[in-house]
Parts: structure tokens; sequence; C-alpha cells
């Protein structure tokens, strides 16, 4: 990735609005910003596809609203995940888009001083890691009785956070386990970690994170390890290195 606000290399960047005004007068504004890289422009999602195929930029200026097909149609069709600074009429997206890299949701009509604190968050990204682990990184850490909006395909879930038992990373995916059901969000378990009180929930392994106060019991193994019974009586192995770590945060 790119550039920081001490860096000189810019973030290349399409911008993606089927008004054609609204499309051009960005693009003005954004020549003002060393850091923005302009290397294409589309009105509609087909045609910006084949252009972020092309470049595969950095970053997407991105409409939600357009004809025939949305934004999130878009981006459900790209084989890497660019960060987005969202520009749309619509203030009822702007929970979906935080399942995306993103930087900012900007309403229209877009002003210089408002794009202008938008491409500043970009200051924080660094070339050497990942832009998301960044991003959540910046995010508050929940407290245990917030709500959470999961929005798994096309079911949408508000879950406690005291009612979920255990995070499952799952290749590009996180299983959330709560209540009787299930859901699935295009997140890291190191990105989820990051937002979760470490004082309710540990990480077990690689594969789980888990509410310490869903645990029914703790046992030894064979290995001189420990196994976890959770209180819907799924078994869980604890990794030897966090072991001790958990054996200490659950001892007197």
């Amino acid at each position: 990735m790119k550039s920081t606000s001490t860096q000189s290399t810019a973030f290349s960047a399409i911008v993606i609005e089927d008004s054609r005004l609204a499309r051009e007068g960005l693009m003005r504004m954004l020549k003002d910003f060393s850091q923005i890289n302009i290397v294409g422009d589309a009105d509609h999602p087909a045609t910006a596809l084949e252009l972020i195929q092309q470049y595969k930029p950095d970053l997407l200026f991105l409409d939600i609203h357009m004809p025939g097909s949305s934004g999130f149609d878009l981006l459900e069709q790209l084989d890497y995940s660019p960060l987005i600074i969202f520009t749309t009429a619509y203030s009822e997206y702007a929970i979906r888009s935080f399942d995306y890299h993103t930087i900012d949701y900007l309403m229209k009509p877009v002003s210089q001083t408002r794009l202008g604190k938008a491409i500043d968050k970009l200051a924080i990204i660094d070339e050497n890691v990942d832009p998301q682990n960044t991003i959540e990184e910046l995010r508050p850490v929940l407290e245990f009785k917030d709500k959470l909006f999961v929005k798994d395909g096309e079911y949408c879930h508000l879950v406690a956070l005291d009612s979920i038992r255990y995070f499952e990373s799952c290749k590009n995916y996180v299983i959330i386990y709560f209540d009787e059901t299930k859901a699935f969000i295009k997140k890291s378990l190191s990105q989820v970690e990051s937002r979760l009180p470490k004082k309710y929930f540990f990480r077990i392994s690689r594969q789980f994170v888990i509410n310490l106060h869903e645990v029914k019991c703790i046992d030894l193994t064979i290995q001189n390890g420990y196994e976890i019974t959770m209180m819907d009586n799924k078994t869980l192995d604890v990794s030897r290195r966090n072991g001790e770590d958990l054996k200490t945060l659950l001892s007197f």
C-alpha cells in the first residue's frame, strides 16, 4: 500500500460515478491532493469493473446508487479488496458500507473540506501493513453489552456481543456463533479480535476466539495442554502457547 503523510508516492484511484457533472467535479477537487493519483473514471459498474481489473487501484471513490447495478454489486465482483471512499446521496447505506475496506462515507454534495478530511485518513495507512487491519485498530474496542449489526448474505442480525459464544476463522471469513444460529462475515479473525474487550474474549488458537463467560469447563489433555468445553458442549483445543496465558487469566 502506498502513501502516508511523509511519503511521496500516491494512492492510485478510480472515480466511479454515473453523473457526469458529479464525476468531473469530484475529479477536479481531487487534483488538489497530491496523495491521490487518478488512473481512471467510470460512469457504470460494468465499465468500472474493466478498469479495476486493468489497474488494480489502491482506492475507489465509489457512488452507491447507480442505474442497473449498485456500488455494492461491483465490490462483490472484485477479486481483491481496495480501500473505499463512498460518495452518495443516500444516508441509509452507511451501515452496510463498513462491510468493506471503507475509509469514509461522504454525502453529496461533497465539499472540498469534507473531502480533505476523508483523504487525511489515508495518512494512517502504512505501506507495510494490511490497510484493513490498520482501519480496524482505529475503531473503538466494543463494550461487552454492545450490539453488533451483522450482515450475512441476504440476512441481517442485530447481535448482542455478550451472546456470542465464539468466533471461528474460516478461510477469508469469520463465523460468529450466537443463540441457536451462526453468521459469516468477511473479515479476518485478527480484525475481529482487535475490536473485542480482552477482559471477556480470549484467543485460544489460530482458529478460535472464545467468550470466557461461555466456558463450561477446562480439562487437561494427555499432552499437558488444555481442552475447553463450551456451554453448547462444543470442545475446543487450546494451543500450548496460549494455554498458560488462559490459565493465568482465569486463576485467582
